[in-house]
């Protein structure tokens, strides 16, 4: 009997190609709860609380794994980066501006990335990983812009901004959590990044939160907060860091690219869109770079069991 059996890289990409289109559907999802029902930084509040606890429960439940004390401060310093930093601004420049600007702006990402894991990982940057990059890039800024125009307006300005800082923020993390994937499991990380990540949001999360008329919210409205608690925090951070034990930042940071591409196929299978060429030539430019920075180590090998 033939069984295809999948390398733990093939996983990997498995895995963050989930996470991306969690990410994907995230900008639309929850640029819908703000302002109207909650303030950014009650969402953050919501899921930054949330996660961690789930997390910690979670942890229980398997036993636990123990931590050695002087990992604890880089997973202070790293929370900062990876769930403060990162998801204040977030939410606070979506509310601000777009998602067709927040889209753009986080292609950037990769690029950040693949520079910081060359100078802080010693990767090396090669002029393949260097042609994917700028061929993702180039795929999904043409889908994007397709959609919408990119807005530079003193009205978008400030959310552009916290955009960018989220950006660098998210690269700066996926650099500097790579060393740590090798010595802990992706929900012990998960655990004590959002743990600490509640101690930088709580002091300016804490009124925005209680100021909030939970009454008020409809019903759709808290499935779309659930969406962004559980599936982008919980599951795509899991899944993420998940990757990372097997692949680069870079490679991780590149699947970005996807998600302008993905929430097209979302809206082509809804009918909300049709296809054209610029979806398919996107898509082969998006691939295309995807493969490139990756160099080709996805694997699927065949065994046959006796």
């Amino acid at each position: 009997m033939k069984k295809i059996t999948v390398s733990p890289v093939a996983k990997a990409h498995l895995a963050i190609m989930g996470a991306n289109i969690i990410y994907g559907l995230n900008y639309v999802i929850a640029k819908g709860i703000m302002p109207d029902y909650m303030s950014p930084r009650a969402i953050i509040m919501m899921r930054v609380l949330g996660a961690s606890m789930m997390f910690w429960l979670i942890d229980y439940l398997r036993g636990g794994e123990k931590v050695e004390k002087k990992d604890l401060f880089k997973f202070f310093y790293l929370s900062f980066f990876g769930v403060a930093l990162n998801q204040i601004m977030f939410f606070e420049g979506l509310n601000l501006t777009t998602p067709i600007n927040a889209s753009i702006i986080m292609v950037g990402t990769p690029i950040a990335v693949l520079v910081m894991s060359h100078f802080i990982l010693k990767e090396r940057l090669t002029g393949l990983k260097l042609a994917g990059v700028i061929l993702g890039s180039a795929g999904a800024l043409w889908l994007i812009l397709r959609n919408g125009n990119f807005s530079f307006t003193s009205n978008t300005f400030l959310g552009n901004l916290f955009i960018v800082i989220n950006a660098s923020s998210y690269a700066v993390f996926l650099v500097l959590i790579k060393p740590l994937m090798k010595k802990y499991s992706p929900l012990t990380i998960m655990k004590w990044v959002f743990t600490f990540g509640l101690v930088f949001v709580l002091p300016v999360s804490l009124k925005k939160f209680f100021e909030t008329d939970f009454a008020s919210i409809p019903f759709n409205i808290w499935l779309s907060v659930g969406y962004v608690v559980f599936f982008t925090t919980v599951l795509a951070y899991l899944l993420n860091n998940y990757s990372l034990k097997n692949v680069s930042p870079t490679v991780n940071s590149s699947y970005i690219y996807l998600q302008p591409f993905l929430a097209t196929v979302v809206a082509l299978a809804t009918g909300k869109d049709s296809l054209t060429w610029t979806e398919i030539i996107s898509a082969m430019l998006i691939f295309s770079g995807v493969y490139m920075i990756s160099a080709g180590k996805v694997k699927f090998n065949l065994r046959i069991n006796k």
